[in-house]
Order: structure tokens, then C-alpha cells, then sequence
């Protein structure tokens, strides 16, 4: 399980160095794409071939499934780790993500997501404010 929340450096090469606990979940290589949010989703290979699989079942005929699935895989890179832990961030996931130097790198269950730390902060104070709503909709839908 992914968890926990880094905050890191991207280089000016546009490495990114992964924490360790995350390198060993993640194996060798991952798969980098666009995430939701303004964020970019980092996925293991055995959630990636999980989540295409899921992504395939969706209509072909309906804008929003075409939309999401263009929007995750057209995006998607794998990525290798360097000998220091590292990944090579691809400057449209960089432009998208509108990371600069400072990064926060969390792990959100089955993928990790790397936000610009501003763009973080904001989310994350937004949605702490919004915790008890948040809570009280899921808990609606059975969570």
C-alpha cells in the first residue's frame, strides 16, 4: 500500500528523486501519466494493467469515456529509476502538472500523485476545510 506524503526537488533535468519506501512498492519501472487535479499519477505496473483493463470495458460511444481514457493513456510514459532512486519527469507532464522546483510526492493507495507544492498546499487546505462535508457524502454511499 501506498502512503504518506515527501516533499522533494525536481533538477534542473527534470529528475525527480522517489522515496524509498515508494521505489520498493513500485518495482522497477512505473508508469507516469496525467492525474487528476493538476497532479501527475504514478502507477506500479501490476495498477496500470489493472486500471487499462478497467478503462477498456468503458463505451467507446460516450464523450466523457473517450475524454478520459485520451487524458490518461495518450499521457502515460514508463519510467525507470536512475541508481539514486530518480525518475525523468517529461516536460508535458512537467507543463500540465505546473511543477516547478518544489514537489510533494504522496502515496494515495494503489498509485503515488506528484503536485506542485503551491498547488498542494491549496488543495489540501481546501479540502481539510471541507472535511466533515466530505465525510458526511461518503458516508451516504456506504464509506
Amino acid at each position: 500500500m501506498l502512503i504518506g506524503e515527501y516533499s522533494h526537488t525536481i533538477d534542473e533535468k527534470r529528475r525527480l528523486a522517489i522515496p524509498s519506501k515508494f521505489r520498493k512498492e513500485l518495482g522497477n519501472k512505473a508508469i507516469i501519466t496525467r492525474g487528476l487535479d493538476n497532479c501527475l499519477f504514478v502507477f506500479p505496473e501490476k495498477e496500470w494493467n489493472d486500471l487499462s483493463e478497467k478503462l477498456k470495458t468503458l463505451p467507446l460511444g460516450q464523450r466523457d469515456a473517450r475524454g478520459f481514457i485520451r487524458l490518461i493513456l495518450a499521457g502515460a510514459m514508463d519510467v525507470s529509476f536512475d541508481s539514486l532512486g530518480r525518475i525523468l519527469v517529461p516536460d508535458y507532464l512537467k507543463e500540465y502538472s505546473k511543477l516547478k522546483k518544489q514537489v510533494i510526492v504522496t502515496g494515495v493507495l494503489n498509485r503515488l500523485e506528484i503536485w506542485d507544492e503551491s498547488i498542494w498546499n491549496e488543495y489540501k487546505s481546501r479540502t481539510e476545510k471541507e472535511a466533515g462535508n466530505i465525510a458526511e457524502r461518503l458516508g451516504e454511499l456506504g464509506v
